[in-house]
Formats: C-alpha cells, sequence, structure tokens
C-alpha cells in the first residue's frame, strides 16, 4: 500500500519449469522458502476466483496468466474463518513482477538487478536483444504495455484490487487475482478491496496508481538507465499513452469507426452519466450496442434517465457523423461489449457449492468466461443488471 516491503511476493507458488514459453505453477501447494511464517496454502474461494477470472480475462481479449486447473482437498486451513486448502495449476510466459527489480535495487545488488533485467529481456522483449539501447527501450515498452492494460481494465470494468508493485506484471499481464472485482453500477470511486480503507486502489485511481508504480521500476531500473529519459517516458503515460489507449478502447466500445476529437468530450460526458445515471456497468453497453435510435431499453436500465437522454442526444449527433450502416455497427458493438462478465455474486454461488463438494456452478461459469459475447439464453440469469442485494460485494487479501 504505498511503503516498500522487502519480503512480499508469491509464497506460496511453486515453479515445475518452461513448455513452448510457458512457464508452469502451483499455488498453494505448501511450504517454499518464500512462505515467510505461513502454510503456503491457499483456500478453495481464492483459488475458485483466480481459475475462474484469469480465463475470463483471456477470453474477453485482456492480457493475463492462465488457469490449468484446480484440485481442491479435505486439508483445513485457517484465513478468517476454517478454510478447506485447494491448489491451482497455472501458466505464464513471465511471473516476474515490478516488486523483483525493487529488491534487487534495495539491497544493492547491482550485477543481480543486471542479471534479471537480461533475462527479462531475453524473455519476454527478445527482439530487443541486439539494441544497444535495450535497457531503455525495454523500459519504455514495459511502459506502453501497462498503459494499454490499465486502459482495458477501465474499458472492461475491472477492479484489481491491490496493484502493489509485486502484482504488476513485467510483461504487461494482469496477474495474481485477489480481492478483484467486476463493476457493478458504474462507480468510479468503487473499491472491492475492503482492506484498501484509503481507497488507494479504487477502480478510477488504478491509472494513477500505475504510473506511480512505473516509477518506482524507475528508480529500481536507475542504476541501468538514465533517470531523466525515463521520467520523460513516464510523462508520456500520463500526457498520451493511457490516455489516447482509454480513448481509444471507448470509441470502440461505443461503436465509433471515425476518430474524431470531439470524442474525447462525448467520452467524458459519457463517464460522467453513467456516474449519475446508477446504470450497470457492463449491461449500459451491452444494451447500447442494439441501439437503433428506441431509448426506452436505455432508460429502463437506469435509475436515473435523464441524464441518459442528454447523453444520447450528443451520442446522435455523433453517430450521424459515421459512415457504416447501423447494422455494420451494431455487429462491432456487440462483439466488443460482453453480455457476461464474471461479478463476485456469481462467483461467490459458485464457491458456496464448491465448498459443499459441488462444482457444476464453476463449470457453468468456465463455460460462461469463455464466451462472453455469445447470447446463450440458457445462462439469461447471468447476463443483465446484478441484483440489488448482491451489488458492491468487497472482499479481503486474505486466502
Amino acid at each position: 500500500f504505498g511503503n516498500y516491503a522487502p519480503r512480499l511476493g508469491d509464497g506460496r507458488a511453486i515453479n515445475y519449469g518452461s513448455i513452448n514459453g510457458w512457464h508452469l505453477q502451483t499455488k498453494g501447494s505448501g511450504e517454499t522458502l518464500y512462505s515467510r511464517t505461513s502454510d503456503g496454502r491457499a483456500a478453495v474461494p481464492s483459488s475458485i476466483r483466480e481459475y475462474l477470472m484469469s480465463e475470463a480475462m483471456h477470453h474477453l481479449g485482456i492480457p493475463t496468466t492462465r488457469a490449468l486447473g484446480i484440485i481442491g482437498s479435505q486439508t483445513k486451513i485457517l484465513r478468517n474463518n476454517i478454510e478447506r486448502a485447494a491448489i491451482v495449476m497455472r501458466m505464464s510466459p513471465s511471473w516476474v513482477r515490478f516488486g523483483t527489480f525493487e529488491y534487487f535495487y534495495y539491497f544493492k545488488e547491482y550485477e543481480k538487478l543486471k542479471s534479471l533485467t537480461d533475462y527479462v529481456i531475453t524473455e519476454s522483449y527478445p527482439h530487443l536483444l541486439n539494441n544497444e539501447d535495450r535497457y531503455f527501450k525495454f523500459f519504455s515498452e514495459v511502459v506502453d504495455r501497462t498503459a494499454k492494460l490499465i486502459a482495458q481494465w477501465q474499458g472492461i470494468g475491472f477492479n484489481h484490487g491491490v496493484m502493489n508493485t509485486d502484482n504488476m506484471s513485467i510483461a504487461g499481464l494482469t496477474i495474481d487475482y485477489g480481492p478483484y472485482a467486476m463493476l457493478d453500477d458504474f462507480d468510479y470511486g468503487f473499491v472491492c478491496n475492503k482492506t484498501d480503507k484509503a481507497g488507494r486502489y479504487s477502480y478510477g485511481d488504478q491509472p494513477n496508481v500505475s504510473y506511480w508504480n512505473l516509477t518506482m521500476l524507475s528508480k529500481a531500473l536507475s542504476p541501468l538507465i538514465d533517470k531523466e529519459r525515463m521520467q520523460k517516458k513516464l510523462d508520456d503515460f500520463g500526457n498520451f499513452l493511457y490516455p489516447d489507449a482509454y480513448i481509444d478502447i471507448i470509441r470502440e466500445k461505443l461503436g465509433l469507426s471515425l476518430k474524431l476529437d470531439e470524442d474525447v468530450e462525448l467520452i467524458k460526458d459519457l463517464v460522467g452519466a453513467l456516474q449519475d445515471a446508477y446504470v450497470d456497468y457492463t449491461n449500459f453497453f451491452r444494451t447500447l450496442s442494439h441501439y437503433d435510435g428506441e431509448r426506452m431499453p436505455l432508460y429502463d436500465i437506469a435509475m436515473n434517465p435523464v441524464v441518459i437522454h442528454n447523453w444520447l442526444e450528443l451520442y446522435d449527433r455523433r453517430l450521424a457523423k459515421e459512415t457504416r450502416t447501423q447494422q455494420e455497427r451494431q455487429n462491432a458493438m456487440l462483439k466488443t461489449n460482453p453480455k457476461y462478465v464474471l461479478k463476485n455474486y456469481m462467483l461467490q454461488e459458485a464457491i458456496t457449492l464448491a465448498e459443499r463438494g459441488d462444482f457444476s456452478m464453476v463449470d457453468t461459469l468456465l463455460h460462461i468466461a469463455a464466451h462472453p459475447f455469445d447470447e446463450l439464453p440458457e445462462f439469461e440469469r447471468f447476463a443483465g443488471e446484478t441484483p440489488e442485494e448482491h451489488k458492491n460485494i468487497c472482499l479481503s487479501c486474505s486466502s
């Protein structure tokens, strides 16, 4: 939470090797040299959450680690409550985090820092190997990948919850699924982690936190790279890399094929309208994907339809400047705006059943996660607005 801690990291993970560029791990299989005072185990709830959401993010087109499988057990472990233990089998092109670089920097082990950087370039940025300026180019590409990743999170409505530097992938992947959440009603200030009392990792602050994390990475890399050059690249992150990536993503969600300067204000007005309308984020964009000028379906899903009406006036004027047909726009939007995302209430239902030995709901959600843009009428109850009693579920880091 903003303070350097040399003993952070995934102390429950065991690496088994690499196959075709994928590093294989288990998480929760027992004590390791890095478990500190913990048991090295993972609980069933957090394991199911990582298993399902990592696959969901992949099928949404967002860079992420992947899940191979999950194994339950009868072993009991103490967390906030007594839980059953589980093991997640997972894989990733890289498990190296920003914090890995900080470790060697703060212990002044600069040769190891250089070796780590060379290793990561070889593994995740091999096109830079013969570049004389490879260390700066490496940092620059990490900034680029991070900007795009965070824009994708914001666009899909994903709140990570624990964006410490040890939970930031050096390869630009979504990593370490903890108390995350997909937005229910749009709320820029939503905090999914109930231990984050200050709201440091709120949905709306994720771009700012990622900039801060990149700044900490630049500090760790300062023995290898000129500080002023890195700062200029960091300035680019806030000035145009992240904002442009975000605007492009929302422009696509709105079905806009042309890039017009006025889109920035249209999107800014949309964010304000969504905040004031008390409308389900995913459901709004999916409903908008069918928009043909008839506004009532959009009014019906908003608690405050007046602000939706006012924004649609702007949207209609902008659509009039498009060159593709209404059907072409709708088809494109339906491939961009998912009908199904895994919300916390769905995951909790699957976890409750799994703890009784019934994994049918886990299988159902895995199927839905693999087909987020399909209609899937048999699973209609998982589409649309989150039931009122299940909105804004917050979790802790304990797992």
